[in-house]
């Protein structure tokens, strides 16, 4: 009999694994900050951190209105749903960054960004040139960057 049920239950989870859809994770960014990232989707885990309005953060699971998130470091927290917002910030991930006029390395340079500026992402080019995103600087310069030099798209 426990066999049978082993067996059963197996199918039962096979099944699911198959026929599970898969999909991209969701990258958001903390829209009313600051806010406190917990080590459990509950406000009587323990506090880890409090991350800075406009944070990006890739959305791993939803769990009624909590997120577990993945931080640019790698680091997994929770944080409530209602922080988040839908639009979308990257960090720069490279010293010297250059954001140029038009998505290819010969375009002029708008403006350079040391690692860790956060920038604004306006789109994501699907050109042949590939690989660039269109992004904002706070103080209103944007261009474009390569999308290996930032996180959080």
């Amino acid at each position: 009999m426990k066999s049978r049920l082993s067996i059963a239950l197996f199918s039962v989870f096979s099944l699911f694994i198959v026929t599970a859809p898969s999909h991209a994770f969701d990258f958001k960014s903390v829209a009313n900050g600051p806010a406190i990232l917990y080590d459990a989707p509950s406000y009587k885990a323990g506090k880890i951190f409090i991350a800075p309005r406009g944070m990006p953060v890739e959305v791993i699971l939803t769990y009624g209105e909590w997120n577990k998130v993945r931080d640019f470091n790698g680091d997994m927290f929770w944080i409530e749903s209602k922080v988040l917002g839908t639009k979308r910030n990257v960090i720069v991930t490279v010293p010297n960054a250059k954001i140029r006029s038009n998505p290819n390395d010969s375009a002029n340079v708008v403006f350079s960004a040391n690692k860790n500026v956060l920038l604004e992402l306006i789109e994501s080019t699907t050109q042949a040139t590939s690989g660039w995103l269109k992004v904002q600087h706070i103080d209103g310069q944007n261009g474009y960057i390569k999308r290996t030099e930032v996180w959080g798209e």
